[in-house]
């Protein structure tokens, strides 16, 4: 028998990996197949939903219910409250630190470039390359605190990723050789080649989990900080493949 729940309480890949794995080890369950988007358990076999529900609970705050029906697997206010809470938190979480550390990166090189010009008109060229050279190395630093948790966030929502799980691994590293080469003024065409490559790609993902209004967490700077996925993150992406392109017309 095919059965197809609605799972309340997801919010990234380490979760379809957890109710996998629940939903696998279930009395009755001959196979098992979660996804995110949409927040779904696909599953082969004869088990209760009592049963299943119990599994979910088990592998943390989420509440399962038969896709064809409105209320959820159990009736237990707390078991209810539990399981929209990962979904509540990334809605109610901040872009405060977001815009704070982009503030800091922008206000740090815009006064190294005023300083560097004499308190005049600075390079503005150069001023577009260190905040790019700040951008990825700090974001690159929150990656990396916890990379299995990154790649399992990102793994939620980006498009590549989500096929190869090496390349979610690879992205925090190549964020960081990134940086180094802006810091370095290495071989800027391919820098921004490079770069115009990496945010557009980031950016269909993105925008593909904005259109489906999805309350799922940004990766953008690790698992370090709560941000949710907004326009905010969109902006980021396509603003740091703008200023790559324009990296590319400079150096002509």
């Amino acid at each position: 028998m095919e059965t197809t729940l609605s799972i309340d309480g997801m919010s990234c890949g380490n979760c379809v990996r957890r109710l996998t794995d629940a939903f696998s080890k279930v009395p009755g369950v001959t196979s098992a197949h979660v996804t995110l988007s949409p927040p779904e358990a696909h599953l082969s076999g004869s088990a209760t939903l009592a049963d299943l529900q119990a599994a979910a609970s088990a592998a943390g705050p989420y509440t399962v219910r038969r896709a064809a029906d409105g209320a959820p697997a159990t009736n237990h206010p707390q078991a209810a409250h539990a399981a929209a809470s990962p979904a509540a938190e990334v809605k109610k979480a901040s872009l405060y630190p977001l815009v704070l550390i982009v503030g800091y990166i922008g206000g740090t090189v815009l006064t190294v470039g005023f300083a560097r010009s004499g308190w005049r008109v600075p390079d503005w060229h150069g001023v577009m390359l260190d905040f790019m050279a700040g951008f990825f190395l700090v974001f690159s630093f929150f990656k990396l605190l916890d990379l299995r948790g990154f790649a399992d966030a990102y793994q939620g929502y980006d498009v590549l990723a989500r096929r190869v799980r090496i390349w979610a691994f690879a992205y925090p590293f190549i964020e960081l050789a990134l940086g180094v080469a802006y810091l370095t003024r290495w071989n800027l065409p391919v820098s921004n080649s490079a770069t115009l490559l990496l945010m557009v790609l980031g950016s269909v993902g993105v925008l593909r989990a904005l259109l489906k209004k999805n309350a799922i967490r940004c990766a953008c700077l690790g698992t370090a900080l709560n941000l949710p996925m907004t326009t905010v993150t969109l902006v980021e992406d396509l603003g740091m493949a703008a200023m790559a392109a324009a990296g590319l017309i400079w150096s002509r």
